[in-house]
C-alpha cells in the first residue's frame, strides 16, 4: 500500500479509501470483514457521510468494528456535510449539528476530515467559516475540504475561512475524465476540448489540494461498471485485461493504478461491499503503469491524444 502526506496537515494517508456508502446493504459480520479485509490490507482511510444510510451507514460501521480508543487511533475518519432532503445547505446551524450527529454515531470524540458534500449556491461563506471556527477549536474537526466543488467555489470558501482547505472528492474513472480531456485535447475543435470543470486537476494541484476519486469503476453518473461491458467497452476492456495479465492481477486492480499512477497522488474511494474485490483493488495501489500503458488505456476509452 503507497501512503503519502495530506499537504497542510500531519496525517500520512493511504492512496485507497474504504467508502461507505453502501454498508447497509451488509449484514454486522459482512461489514466487520469488510473493514479488516481493508485494514489488513494497508487501508487507514474511511470516507463517511452524514446522508449515507440516512446516517445509519456511519453506526453501523462503529458498531461492527466496535469502536474504541485503541481501533480509533489506527484509523483516519472522514465524513460528509451539506445534503439535506431535496436541498443542500451550508448554513452554520446546520454544519454544527451534522458534525455532533456523525461524532455521535461514529462513537468517536473527532473527525480527521470535513468535507462539504455538494456546492450549496446559497452559501453564505462567512456562516461556513464561523462553524469550521467553532468545530476547530472545539477538537470535534481537525481539517477541513470540499466536495465536488470548482476553483471559483473554492476561492470563494476559502477567502473567508481561515482553514486551509486541503481535500477535493471528485469523480473521477478511465471512463469519465473530463478533469483529464480537455488540456489534452486543448484549443481543438472536438468536444474532448470543452473544459467542463474550471481545470479542476490543475488547480487543485497548484494549491496543494488532494483529490479523491469516487466511483473510480463507474461510467458517467452512475451508468454501472465499465469493467466487464464488453459491449459498450470492448477495447478497453481487452486493453485492461491484456495489462492485468502482464502485472497477474485482476481488472479491477489495473482501474485502480491507472488513477493512482497519476503524480497528483489521488485517492482512490472504494465504495465496494466485497471483501474480495475490495483486496483486488488494492493491488493496485503502487503498480508502476508505464506512462504508455497509461495512455493506452486512456485511448482505449475513447479518446484522443493528438
Amino acid at each position: 500500500m503507497k501512503y503519502f502526506p495530506i499537504k497542510n496537515t500531519n496525517l500520512n494517508v493511504s492512496n485507497i479509501i474504504m467508502g461507505n456508502m453502501r454498508i447497509t446493504q451488509l449484514s454486522h459480520s459482512e461489514i466487520e470483514n469488510l473493514i479488516r479485509t481493508a485494514m489488513d490490507e494497508g487501508i487507514n482511510f474511511f470516507d463517511h457521510a452524514d446522508i449515507y444510510g440516512g446516517g445509519s451507514c456511519e453506526e453501523l460501521f462503529a458498531d461492527a468494528i466496535q469502536m474504541n480508543p485503541s481501533i480509533r487511533e489506527k484509523m483516519i475518519l472522514q465524513s460528509k456535510c451539506g445534503i439535506r432532503q431535496g436541498y443542500f445547505d451550508f448554513s452554520k446551524e446546520h454544519i454544527i449539528t451534522s458534525v455532533d450527529g456523525i461524532l455521535k454515531r461514529l462513537k468517536t470524540d473527532y473527525l480527521d476530515i470535513l468535507l462539504l458534500h455538494r456546492p450549496d449556491p446559497l452559501m453564505e461563506p462567512e456562516e461556513v467559516a464561523e462553524a469550521f471556527d467553532e468545530l476547530h477549536n472545539s477538537g470535534k474537526v481537525r481539517y477541513f475540504g470540499v466536495s465536488n466543488h470548482n476553483p471559483a467555489q473554492i476561492d470563494l470558501l476559502q477567502k473567508y475561512v481561515s482553514h486551509k482547505l486541503v481535500v477535493n472528492q471528485l469523480q473521477l474513472s478511465i471512463a469519465h475524465t473530463p478533469m483529464i480531456d480537455s488540456g489534452i485535447a486543448l484549443n481543438m475543435n472536438v468536444d474532448q476540448s470543452i473544459n467542463r470543470d474550471s481545470s479542476i486537476l490543475e488547480y487543485c494541484r497548484l494549491h496543494d489540494i488532494t483529490i479523491q476519486a469516487w466511483s473510480p469503476y463507474q461510467t458517467g453518473f452512475f451508468k454501472g461498471p465499465f469493467l466487464g461491458d464488453t459491449e459498450n467497452f470492448p477495447e478497453l476492456n481487452e486493453v485492461i485485461d491484456k495489462i492485468a495479465e502482464k502485472y497477474e492481477v485482476t481488472n479491477t486492480a489495473i482501474a485502480t493504478a491507472w488513477i493512482t499512477r497519476h503524480p497528483a497522488n489521488i485517492q482512490v474511494v472504494l465504495g465496494t461491499t466485497n471483501a474480495g474485490r475490495l483486496s483486488d483493488a488494492c493491488k493496485g495501489s503502487e503498480i508502476p503503469l508505464t506512462r504508455e500503458e497509461w495512455y493506452e488505456i486512456y485511448k482505449a476509452a475513447g479518446n484522443i491524444v493528438p
